[in-house]
């Protein structure tokens, strides 16, 4: 069995106007989708047929292998993206919320520090909130470099490779993260404080 292209939880359409339906059918549909095929070829080349996404990508980081990882990290790292936006979210709230006020005082001083660490991330890459043991943290990580590869666990991420957001901002990475904050899915981000994050974006092969 190979790996799929996930469908997106939401209608193309319906990140409109943050993220308009023309990005979504490129980033989705040919950007991911190249990750997926590229990285099919690459199992069935390699014998790892059966594997799950997290096994392959693991693998691919202990052995060296820089072409099956970025590819399969960027299938994981793409198909946990899409899970961390929604159409109309609401505000953490909850555990979420006492963990984000305790660490960095309020939600809107997280956002600015995630938008800050995103903005000055150099080319492409990702910014990230993670668990990091009990405490939570912002950082980024380059190309496709992900967290499932160290100790700490997924809570949110936002694409900065130039591809997420050119054909609606341009080069303008700064107008791109100010939109997006307004698009965060802090529900599914307050479900991946079970440490269990990694496996929402995880498939079998």
């Amino acid at each position: 069995m190979s790996f799929e292209l996930p469908p997106l939880p939401y209608a193309k359409d319906a990140l409109a106007p943050t993220i308009s339906a023309e990005t979504l059918e490129f980033h989705h549909g040919k950007h991911h989708k190249a990750y997926v095929d590229k990285t099919n070829g690459f199992v069935t080349e390699k014998g790892l047929e059966g594997k799950s996404l997290l096994e392959v990508i693991r693998h691919a980081k202990e052995a060296g292998d820089k072409g099956l990882f970025n590819n399969s990290a960027q299938i994981w790292n793409h198909s946990f993206y899409w899970q961390c936006l929604a159409p109309s979210p609401a505000a953490p709230s909850g555990a979420l919320a006492e963990k984000i006020n305790a660490t960095f005082g309020s939600t809107e001083e997280l956002v600015k520090k995630l938008v800050a660490e995103s903005t000055a991330h150099f080319s492409n890459g990702w910014g990230w909130l993670v668990l990091d043991g009990d405490e939570i943290k912002v950082t980024s990580l380059h190309d496709a470099d992900t967290p499932v590869v160290y100790d700490y666990k997924p809570l949110l991420t936002i694409d900065v490779w130039e591809h997420a957001y050119y054909i609606d901002y341009r080069n303008a990475r700064p107008a791109y993260l100010d939109a997006i904050q307004k698009i965060i899915n802090w529900d599914f981000v307050a479900q991946n404080l079970d440490g269990q994050g990694e496996t929402r974006a995880d498939q079998q092969g």
